[in-house]
């Protein structure tokens, strides 16, 4: 890929993410192991400066022109699921995302004296990878996700606890979970849901927009039931005062 001619430049969040779908790619066509792609994508999201990006990628082939079409299936008719900001954030309060809502490349949670709970386990996954940028300063920070994805930690503690439970999908497509940031004085803690699977949740949405359809068809039918799952209600962002 062709980043800055200056090595020193400081990488952006967008530059770090074209390096990530370039190594999807060579995964995808066999250059590199999956053992080889999640080190080199936990060193890309740790690299500060372009330079060090290109250390990555530097024996792969040139990635696919981000405005090209995608090879991957079209995707659903997602409409009706709320579209999620980039950014969370508790400050002495509480603070969550759940429920059923589409997922974008990159979430960053922010817990000031507070809490904050990122649910993936019925989000619909846009990308394949998602980045979690977590920060806890005298909070805490709650990842969840599918237990059929791979889930991924790179991040610390400062007199904190910072705790990735590390799983790997059976399936090499499955969506990539990559939880980075800091605790200080808190706790960041990422892990499987049990019992939540993407694929299960895609087929429910399938299932929901057949319906949708048949009822379009037959001109007003009773409404079936809403997607399936284990969280009454829609994808939904919530924010709660608390006291200390």
């Amino acid at each position: 890929m062709d980043l800055h001619k200056n090595p020193e430049v400081r990488a952006s969040d967008a530059e770090r993410d074209r390096v990530v779908d370039q190594l999807r790619e060579a995964v995808a066509e066999g250059r590199l192991t999956p053992e080889e792609h999640a080190e080199r994508v936990e060193g890309v999201l740790a690299a500060r400066t372009v330079g060090e990006l290109e250390v990555f990628v530097r024996d792969l082939p040139r990635g696919r022109d981000p405005h090209s079409a995608s090879p991957a299936a079209a995707p659903l008719d997602l409409e009706s699921l709320p579209v999620a900001g980039e950014n969370v954030a508790a400050v002495f309060s509480a603070a969550s995302r759940t429920g059923r809502w589409r997922a974008g490349r990159r979430v960053n949670a922010y817990a000031i004296f507070g809490s904050v709970e990122i649910d993936l386990s019925e989000a619909v996954f846009e990308h394949q990878q998602v980045t979690v940028k977590a920060v806890s300063v005298f909070g805490s920070v709650e990842v969840y996700v599918p237990e059929n994805v791979t889930l991924r930690g790179t991040g610390g503690g400062v007199l904190g606890n910072f705790e990735v439970d590390a799983a790997d999908a059976e399936d090499p497509n499955a969506p990539v979970v990559y939880v980075d940031g800091w605790a200080v004085l808190g706790s960041v803690e990422a892990s499987p849901r049990r019992g939540s699977l993407v694929a299960d949740i895609l087929d429910r949405v399938h299932r929901h927009v057949d319906r949708s359809l048949r009822r379009s068809a037959g001109g007003g039918r009773p409404a079936g039931r809403h997607l399936g799952g284990g969280h009454s209600g829609g994808g939904h962002l919530k924010g709660e005062s608390r006291e200390l």
